[in-house]
């Protein structure tokens, strides 16, 4: 009679750790009011703007009229003026961008990150900052 072997059950996978979910898998309000706002307020401070005011509010949009949620933000005695608009409550809607500078109203709202497809907090704070520094706002270039 053969000898009987006993069958070792495989070997089962490792579970795996389930991720923490993304900053930008927040609610929206939650996410630009505890994450971005706050972001932004540190990365412009640490470029020298001591009399930074920076907000989200829902206000009608310049140059369209249309209502919608804005991180809005002025230094030097509000000369300095830029606007970020969500469209929609969700970071992969249409967003648009505007700035001023003086007593001058913004006359122009640009497209912004139209092309991404997945919208991340370092993504938003770059582009923002780089927006800025295009106008040397932020350092003489």
């Amino acid at each position: 009679m053969p000898e009987e072997q006993t069958a070792t059950p495989p070997a089962q996978p490792a579970a795996k750790k389930a991720k923490p979910p993304a900053l930008e898998d927040k609610p929206f309000q939650e996410f630009v009011q505890v994450d971005l706002l706050p972001a932004v307020r540190q990365a412009l401070s640490d470029r020298g703007l001591a009399d930074l005011d920076l907000q989200f509010v829902e206000a009608p949009l310049p140059v369209v009229g249309d209502r919608c949620w804005q991180l809005q933000g002025s230094w030097a005695n509000g000369q300095r003026r830029f606007l970020l608009g969500f469209t929609e409550e969700n970071l992969t809607a249409p967003k648009v961008f505007t700035l001023a500078d003086g007593k001058a109203a913004p006359a122009t709202l640009e497209a912004f990150l139209g092309d991404e497809r997945k919208i991340t907090l370092p993504l938003l704070l770059n582009r923002i900052l780089s927006r800025l520094n295009g106008q040397k706002w932020l350092e003489q270039n």
